[in-house]
């Protein structure tokens, strides 16, 4: 297996002696070893079934990332005043269970604020943070590092500013809240910008971070780069440089909004060619700490999105929302595996880049070059790029650079140069040791890339890949031996080659591969049982083996001459191994696989290359995936039916607001939801009024939020529907009583049913909106909900009432899916859409059909199913009771496209999407809570015709 070098540490510059997580100017460090932070985002409350997070982590832990930044959701964990929900998914030893078993450190963001394109950035409705806090610091203080588990570091709140002095004074009393209740990690800040906040004075935490998202927001030209930024070291050094550089949101993906071009687009602005040029830019800049941001998105399910996002939060991430890989994951891996397998490149100084001078030199003078240098072991690292980062030209070139072996001029041997095709960057090593520091088997320079660098099974090994239209060369050599030089012209073969097999376990042993071939390869950790993090990559273990082939490879354990390994497949493939020579049987999945010497190769001292092969078919027998039939309907609006009985709705009677915006006009009664316990989803509204006959048009100012939608009826007659914009959150519109003229002395309503997207918690000044990226005013989230102006043209309402989610915040009946989950709609209130509810009784009738008689209205259609699913260990790992259902969809075609439409599943409410606002009108069914035990799964479908005709396919 492998053992990977542990340098020794100067202990006199590490801070913090309260804990096992230190840190110094270039790194942190987890029980007195240096680490590169390399982590990604994941919110667990954009999947809410703990079962899955596992899977989450296994992939991070795959790509070579060690950590994962969680943020913790004020608004879903403390409801309303004295009320603390930690329950079921909410639960966070839920999170630190399923990473530490996946063997990942966390960094943990509880807030009060977060952002992260949600409902009032995370905030409550009544803020009072003490006590939400302390819950929070009590159940996360056993799970820190210096108790042997997986807590290295907690942020405190986030995107905020230091000043005007009251702000300063919130963060030192966060940060004495922590301290006080034995938070002894690293307290850490993300500061949107450079914005050099809470670095020194009131307010100061351990390790300052900046968020980063060079490319924006913006997916609707995804080949259209900004350049990267250049003043990332420059303005490290200048503000914090006795901590190490940290990017606590870095830009991994992107959020769409209304009217976007959708996921795809965001993944591609994002995708490897942008890995490969802005993250290794990071790195010319000394960043040794990083979380990208979002690694795995999700899904906005229930109240839980801010206005300005749809019901996906794909983000064009490391995983799609189905959990799928895309391309972009490959190139993560590719640096994750070089990050992991390079501990000389923890502690490096920045010696220079051409913009400053640099003792490197390039025959091109369109090359940017940065060199860092490990100062210990003489370790180089020359990162180069495009000097225009945004070009797609195809450049080559040679450097010149000092070496132990004198200055060189590479490549040596190879008339291409080193290249660079379209946007890329490289990572030229010089002086790079790899394997077991006794032998000292080195790198004198290599143009190609390191994949893995390590022992296996007692040979130090080295894995070099490039891409086939690109020449490459590299020279190593071991101990006093003169360096052997290695060249690849461009078009060399593509498949995996051993370009050098050592005699004895002094040598180094050379693999060589295309990218693409590269790529296929993992390295797992192999536990030792050994140590206290026994999972854990540098910790508790250092074994590895090489797998290639698979699709994921989740881990692998080695027991006597069995190596068990467990991963994913999507097509049949070549298994190659890399495995200690102890090694002779190998299962996947709990299945035998045969296995052979690798043709050709060599016997190797203390490990052997393998073979085998693994089968895929889509096993149509394992899997049943159920037709969606025998539809049941309900009408869902009898509110608008003569009769209906309001009396227990709640009165809107009140004259004062805490929210900042006052109505604009009216007689003075404020009519917005959250001040009556309804900020979420849908609200009713019934006005009252007596008539006169004078009465011919109401004036309504409506706030629902970006994207919103606004029925109106009077009495049973449909008068019209308000629509906004993906940029417009509030508008006014005059509702003409043409169709339906009121009668003296008759008692009118006036109804709204009003489609509300986000929730209105009073903020701190200072911060960002949730928008990211947008620095906002005092009042961003104090926008308000509801109806901010009303009047008849003649004659005025003599009662309002409201009805929202049942329960308000304080008795809602479900408490599983918690405070944001539904909404006020007769048929959420009365619970049709829980599972065990009997719909038995109701009209079948086909979801093509429609609503009944062509009119505006609200419908609920349900249908059961069983999904039948037979695990096949052979192709895929066993999943858990809970599973993705990411095979169906529900298509629809409009006639006119201003419906809205929600899903319910299994309790789990899916948000409105609105095909004029949306490229997509398929409405996915994203990780929903699939039972795969013999329970029914209830499929609930709402249609909110606005307009008079459509139609179901």
């Amino acid at each position: 297996m492998s053992s990977t070098r542990r340098l020794p540490m100067d202990l006199a510059y590490l801070q913090n002696p309260r804990g096992t997580a230190q840190w110094d100017k270039y790194t942190l460090c987890i029980e007195g070893q240096r680490i590169f932070l390399h982590s990604g985002e994941f919110h667990t409350f954009r999947l809410p079934v703990p079962d899955l997070w596992l899977d989450i982590f296994q992939k991070m832990v795959a790509a070579g990332l060690n950590g994962v930044s969680i943020y913790i959701h004020w608004g879903l964990t403390n409801p309303a005043p004295g009320v603390l929900d930690f329950d079921d998914w909410r639960d966070l030893q839920q999170i630190f269970k399923a990473a530490e078993q996946a063997s990942i450190f966390i960094v943990l963001r509880p807030g009060p604020y977060i952002n992260a394109e949600t409902t009032a950035g995370g905030l409550k409705r009544a803020p009072n943070e003490c006590c939400r806090h302390r819950r929070v610091l009590d159940a996360t203080m056993p799970d820190q590092i210096s108790d042997g588990r997986s807590l290295i570091a907690v942020q405190v709140d986030n995107e905020y500013t230091q000043s005007p002095i009251q702000h300063a004074k919130y963060f030192a009393q966060l940060e004495a809240t922590y301290r006080s209740n034995g938070i002894v990690v690293p307290l850490t800040y993300n500061d949107p910008g450079e914005g050099r906040n809470v670095i020194n004075g009131t307010g100061a935490v351990d390790i300052y971070g900046v968020d980063a998202c060079p490319q924006g927001f913006n997916c609707s030209s995804p080949t259209t780069w900004g350049p990267v930024v250049t003043n990332y070291h420059s303005y490290h050094e200048e503000v914090n440089p006795s901590t190490p550089w940290y990017m606590p949101e870095f830009q991994g993906g992107s959020s769409d909004t209304w009217g976007g071009p959708g996921y795809d687009a965001c993944e591609v602005i994002t995708g490897p060619d942008f890995r490969d040029v802005f993250y290794k830019q990071n790195w010319a800049s000394n960043v040794k700490m990083t979380s990208y941001y979002m690694f795995y998105g999700g899904t906005n399910w229930g109240g839980i999105a801010a206005p300005v996002v749809y019901s996906s939060y794909d983000y064009g991430g490391s995983l799609r929302e189905n959990r799928a890989l895309p391309p972009k994951f490959d190139e993560l891996k590719r640096q994750g595996l070089f990050l992991r397998s390079s501990p000389e490149f923890r502690k490096t100084d920045w010696i220079g880049d051409s913009s400053t001078g640099v003792l490197v030199t390039s025959t091109n003078d369109a090359i940017f070059v940065a060199l860092l240098r490990n100062i210990d072991t003489g370790a180089q690292f020359v990162i180069v790029r495009q000097a225009n980062s945004t070009s797609t030209s195809n450049i080559a070139f040679n450097l010149t650079l000092s070496t132990s072996a004198g200055t060189l001029t590479i490549p040596r041997t190879l008339s291409s140069g080193i290249q660079l095709n379209c946007r890329q960057s490289k990572v030229v090593l010089a002086d790079y040791t790899f394997g077991n520091l006794v032998h000292s088997n080195k790198l004198l320079y290599s143009t190609a890339a390191v994949l893995f660098a390590g022992s296996i099974g007692g040979i130090d090994t080295v894995f070099l890949y490039g891409d086939t239209n690109q020449g490459h060369e590299f020279a190593f050599s071991s101990g006093s031996s003169q360096p052997t030089t290695v060249a690849f012209a461009p078009g060399f073969k593509t498949s995996l080659q051993v370009v050098s097999s050592p005699k004895s376990t002094a040598g180094p042993l050379v693999l060589w591969a295309d990218t693409q071939t590269a790529s296929t390869f993992f390295a797992p950790a192999v536990p030792t049982g050994a140590a206290t993090f026994t999972n854990y990559w540098q910790f508790g273990t250092n074994e590895t083996v090489l797998v290639g082939g698979p699709m994921l490879v989740r881990n692998a354990t080695v027991s006597g001459s069995c190596l068990a390994l467990r991963g994913d497949l999507n097509a049949s493939t070549l298994l190659t191994l890399m495995v200690p020579a102890s090694v002779s049987a190998v299962s996947w999945n709990g299945a035998d696989v045969p296995v052979r010497g690798v043709c050709g190769a060599a016997a190797l001292p203390g490990a052997k290359l393998l073979e085998g092969q693994l089968g895929f078919s889509l096993g149509r027998g394992s899997i049943s995936v159920p037709a969606l039939a025998g539809w049941r309907f309900k009408d869902s609006l009898p509110e608008v039916q003569s009769g209906f009985d309001d009396a227990n709705w709640t009165v809107a009677d009140h004259t004062t607001t805490n929210i900042t915006t006052k109505p604009l006009f009216g007689d003075g009664r404020v009519l917005y939801g959250c001040d009556y316990g309804f900020c979420e989803n849908i609200v009713l509204w019934r006005g009252h009024f007596n008539g006169t006959g004078c009465e011919t048009s109401v004036n309504l100012t409506i706030n629902g939020g970006t994207a919103f939608g606004a029925s109106v009826f009077l009495n049973d007659v449909f008068l019209g529907t308000t629509n906004s914009s993906a940029s417009v959150e509030q508008i006014n519109t005059l509702y003409s009583f043409l169709t339906v003229r009121p009668r003296l002395g008759q008692t009118m309503l006036l109804q709204l049913f009003r489609m509300i997207w986000v929730t209105t918690s009073p903020p701190m000044a200072g911060r960002r909106a949730a928008g990211r990226g947008l620095h906002t005013g005092l009042h961003t989230e104090r926008s308000p909900r509801g109806i901010l102006g009303f009047q008849l043209n003649s004659g005025n309402f003599t009662t309002w009432k409201v009805q929202g989610k049942l329960g308000g915040y304080t008795n809602y009946p479900d408490k599983v899916g918690g405070v944001l989950n539904e909404g006020g709609l007769f048929d959420e209130r009365e619970g049709w859409h829980l599972p065990g509810f009997d719909t038995f009784s109701w009209a079948p009738r086909a979801l093509s059909s429609g609503l009944p008689n062509g009119t505006a209205s609200v419908g609920l259609f349900v249908t059961t199913l069983s999904l039948i699913w037979k695990n096949t260990r052979w192709h895929t790992e066993t999943r858990p009771v809970h599973t993705t259902w990411t095979a169906g969809h529900i298509p629809l075609s409009w006639t006119i496209q201003t419906n809205h439409y929600e899903l319910y599943t299994s309790m789990y409410y899916f948000r409105p999407d609105i095909p004029l606002l949306v490229q997509s009108v398929l409405p996915p069914m994203r990780h929903v809570q699939i039972c795969t035990t013999p329970h029914r799964n209830i499929l609930g479908w709402h249609r909110n015709r606005i307009t008079r005709t459509f139609l179901i396919k």
